[in-house]
Order: C-alpha cells, then sequence, then structure tokens
C-alpha cells in the first residue's frame, strides 16, 4: 500500500471511530507522539487510551493533502479540514515506512476555535435559571455571577435537594439561607440555583432524574458532585463562583474534575443557617470559582471569625498518601510540586497506616447521621431515590448505636494525630481525587470504585473538620486534575492566600 492510501485508510478509521485500526496505523513503539493542543501523548499505549477514551474524531472533511518527502523511508503529511460548523483545521502527521508498511510515527493536530457556547438554560444545570436577584453594584463581589447549590434556601423559592419528589413537597423559603445573604450584600448577583446530586449523597453529578451537566474541561466525562451544577456553570462560564457544599468532597472532586479552583472551610467557619442537611458533623458551605483572587474574596465574606492568618511556610508531601492515587496522577503531582513556592517537603506523616479505619469510621458516622436526617422520609417515599443514592442512605439505617458510637471515638482519635501533622504554617499537599474524571457513561462499578478511591484522599480533611483548598495545577493526558493543599483547623485565610499565589496555565 502507498503513502496516500495509508494516509485514507487511516482517514476512513477516524471517521468511523475504529480504534483498531487506528491502533494499527500509528508505529507501536514506545517513542510515537501524539499533540493536541497543550497535550503531548508519548507511546503507542498512552495513545491508545486516549482514542479509547474520547468516544470518536468530530466530524470534518479533508479538503487539501501537502506531502513531503525528508527521507527516503520518511514522508510529513499535513491535511486542512473542515468542520460541519465551518471551523477550520490542521493535522500533521510524519509516516515512516517499516517491514510491515507506512505507520504514524508522530502526529500534531491544530487547535480548532470552539463553536460560540450555547447560552439556553440547561436542565441538569439549572433547577432555576435566572437572574434572580440582581447585584447592588457596591461591594467586593459587585456584578459577580453567583450560581447557589440547590440546597441553600433562596427567598420566593423552594429547595429541590435534586429530587422532583421532594422538589413537589418543599414549602416556598421566607428568607435567604444565611450564606446566599452574605454574598448578595457582598455585592453578588444570584445567576440561579444550580443542581445537585439527590440529596447531596453521591460524587458522581449524574443525577437520574436531571440528568449529567457537561463538563467543559473533559468532555464526554462527568462532573463529578454532588456539586455538579454549580461547578458546571462555572467551568462553562455561566456564573463566576458557585456557593455549595462540602461533606465528603462535594466542593473538591468537581474541582478537580472541571479545572475549578475550591475551598472547603473549617468545620463551622461559614454559616449552615437555611442549609438543607446531609451529615452535620461533617456539611460545610463552601465555594468553586475559576480565578483564585475571588474565591479568596468571596471567602471572606463568608467566614465567621476575623484574624490574621500564619502564612504557609512548609508544604509536606506524604509519599504513602500519594499512593493512593493512579500512577499518571501521581506523575504529574510530583511535576507540580517542583513548580511550588515555598519548596516541598517529603515526609511519612504516619497517617496511612491509620486511614482504613478513619475511613470506615467516617462513612459509619456520615451515613448513620444522613439516615437520621432524611431516613423518615425516605421511608415514607421508597421509590423516590435512585437506586446508589437509596443504598447509601440504606446503610446508615443499619447502623447501631454501639458501632457510631465506637466510631465517632475513633474520629477523634483521628483528629487529634491530624491537629499535630499540621501546626499552623504548615499544609500539607494531596491529589484531589485518584484520577481524572470518569467517562459519563462508565459502568456503575466502574464509577463506585473511583469514589471509593477518591473519597480515601478527601476524608481527611472531612473526619477532621478541616479547611482544604482545591488548585486545578495537574493533568493527566488532556484532563484536569486538582491538587488539594489541606491545612490545619482554622487556617483558611492562610490556605487561601498560599493558592492566590499559585496559576493553573488557564492563568499563567
Amino acid at each position: 500500500m502507498d503513502l496516500l492510501d495509508a494516509f485514507w485508510a487511516y482517514e476512513r478509521a477516524l471517521a468511523a471511530n475504529d480504534v483498531a485500526a487506528l491502533d494499527h496505523w500509528f508505529l507501536d513503539a514506545p517513542d510515537t507522539l501524539r499533540a493536541e493542543g497543550d497535550t503531548v501523548l508519548v507511546g503507542h499505549a498512552a495513545i491508545a487510551d486516549f482514542r479509547r477514551g474520547r468516544g470518536g474524531a468530530p466530524a470534518r472533511v479533508v479538503e487539501r493533502v501537502h506531502v513531503v518527502r525528508p527521507a527516503p523511508q520518511v514522508a510529513v503529511v499535513t491535511a486542512e479540514t473542515r468542520r460541519p460548523d465551518a471551523t477550520r483545521g490542521l493535522q500533521t502527521q510524519v509516516w515512516q515506512h517499516t517491514d510491515a508498511g507506512w505507520r504514524i510515527a508522530a502526529a500534531h493536530v491544530s487547535a480548532v476555535s470552539a463553536p460560540a457556547p450555547d447560552d439556553r438554560p440547561d436542565p441538569a444545570v439549572w433547577r432555576v435559571a435566572g437572574p434572580l436577584v440582581a447585584s447592588t453594584g457596591k461591594g467586593p463581589l459587585a456584578h459577580v455571577r453567583l450560581a447557589v447549590k440547590d440546597l441553600f434556601a433562596v427567598a420566593g423559592q423552594r429547595v429541590g435537594a435534586g429530587n422532583p419528589m421532594w422538589l413537589a413537597q418543599a414549602r416556598t423559603e421566607e428568607a435567604h439561607a444565611e450564606a446566599v445573604r452574605r454574598l448578595l450584600e457582598a455585592g453578588a448577583e444570584l445567576t440561579g440555583i444550580a443542581q445537585t446530586d439527590e440529596l447531596a449523597f453521591s460524587l458522581a453529578g449524574t443525577n437520574a432524574h436531571y440528568g449529567t451537566p457537561v463538563n467543559p474541561a473533559a468532555p464526554g466525562r462527568i462532573t463529578g458532585g454532588s456539586s455538579s451544577g454549580p461547578a458546571a456553570a462555572v467551568a462553562r462560564g455561566w456564573a463566576d463562583l458557585a456557593l455549595a457544599t462540602d461533606t465528603a468532597g462535594s466542593i473538591r472532586v468537581p474541582a478537580s474534575y472541571c479545572g475549578l479552583y475550591g475551598w472547603r472551610p473549617t468545620h463551622g467557619t461559614t454559616p449552615a443557617a437555611g442549609l438543607l442537611a446531609l451529615a452535620p458533623s461533617f456539611d460545610t458551605a463552601g465555594l468553586l470559582a475559576r480565578d483564585p483572587a475571588l474565591l479568596k474574596t468571596a471567602a471572606e465574606a463568608l467566614l465567621t471569625a476575623a484574624g490574621t492568618p500564619v502564612p504557609v511556610t512548609e508544604l509536606v508531601v506524604d509519599e504513602e498518601l500519594m499512593a493512593l492515587a493512579e500512577p499518571e496522577v501521581r506523575a504529574s503531582f510530583k511535576a507540580a510540586c517542583r513548580a511550588l513556592l515555598p519548596p516541598v517537603t517529603t515526609t511519612a506523616t504516619g497517617v496511612a497506616e491509620h486511614l482504613d479505619d478513619w475511613f470506615a469510621a467516617f462513612r459509619t458516622v456520615q451515613a448513620a447521621e444522613a439516615w437520621r436526617q432524611h431516613g423518615p422520609w425516605i421511608t415514607a417515599h421508597p421509590d423516590a431515590l435512585a437506586p446508589d443514592v437509596a443504598a447509601r442512605f440504606d446503610n446508615g439505617r443499619r447502623v447501631t448505636e454501639a458501632e457510631r458510637a465506637q466510631a465517632e471515638r475513633t474520629l477523634a482519635d483521628a483528629r487529634t494525630v491530624l491537629d499535630a501533622v499540621l501546626p499552623p504554617g504548615t499544609a500539607l499537599l494531596l491529589p484531589a481525587t485518584s484520577g481524572p474524571a470518569p467517562l459519563a457513561d462508565a459502568p456503575p462499578e466502574e464509577v463506585e470504585a473511583v469514589r471509593a478511591a477518591t473519597l480515601r484522599l478527601t476524608c481527611l480533611a472531612s473526619l477532621a473538620g478541616l479547611p482544604a483548598v482545591v488548585a486545578p495545577l495537574l493533568r493527566v493526558r488532556s484532563l484536569p486534575v486538582g491538587l488539594c493543599a489541606l491545612g490545619g483547623r482554622g487556617t483558611d485565610r492562610a490556605l487561601l492566600d498560599l493558592t492566590t499565589g499559585w496559576r493553573s496555565p488557564a492563568h499563567a
């Protein structure tokens, strides 16, 4: 087969999303390259994995093909392409002739201008699209567009909690939740009420009733939950700031999956009045934003305690905790740490040896509290929840008082250990999630496995009531993953100051 025949065979495989054929045409070698945008894939295996997860190349027409032969067994092919929306692109391939015929040794796909955003309200993102409350035009958040998770009271609206049956029975709220009120008084515009996973008891963002929001930072993948709607609204540019909740990771996981900054505050330092609870011992009201300076400014409006922070001067990494993440996340994490200030120190904290016991205790108490909060309603509406969410609540129903008491003692011991590990001025760095966002159509068992792995990373802040800030500093191939800074109790301002000095590639 000559060069152009091979080229057009490859094009037909692209159009058909024939993964096996695409793998065939790429040179099976460890240094084969594929580059697109700011992402370079190295090695045949990495390229093959990318193709399996992408779900097919965009439809396009090849308009012109240019060929240069710089050496006897090498050819450079550049194709000019056009998509149905009239945007254009280039793909350049270095073909090498081998004993098996022509194969692609390197490929580069040019960036293509994104189509204009669809500004129509998306029911998977917005439960109520606004704006609902205009900005006062004054204050540090003047004209900042705010999305509010559908767990907070908004005057004149009902709390839907991600479930249509709950919404149908909810009363109309007479006043704003305290956190909503503070952000509006700081000048924010309430631009809409954003969807949540059912009763906030999930980390996936795949609501069985309202759908799965689009993740613009990782197309074809989930946003993460339970703050799925707020994260999607901010990531898509429909809001600048989101008021959300984090019980077990519901701010940190969507921030990681969507390439956002996220803040989970020290437990009890932001107002909970007017917030529908899940597990009050762990529930917190925090924020999501694309910009770390905005995150910090908005946090000041919510923090109830004044004070001058002790600056973070020591960043520590525990190799045993880092091992909980996937290999590619660990590699990106290490690369990011080399670029941070202050310099990072590797330390054995001793936390990992207790983690399984602490994690089990956390899940026991969380489930028990969730059942106490919502068990009567679930019992009266047995078919209202999706099966996976219902199963989590049912786990709480089965927790005995003795089991809960023992778990609470274990958590008290854990807090003592973590307080010693994280004195003022010290932050522990972790991958925010075990991996990038799973595919939106991943099997339920895969999503649950990812959830369990990620919870082992997120549970430390949750079980101890500690603050954590996520910054979008990691990349796994083309996908964002957050870097999490976990601080000591009450060190929120110091963590926010620290991460405001960091910049993701998008802000560099």
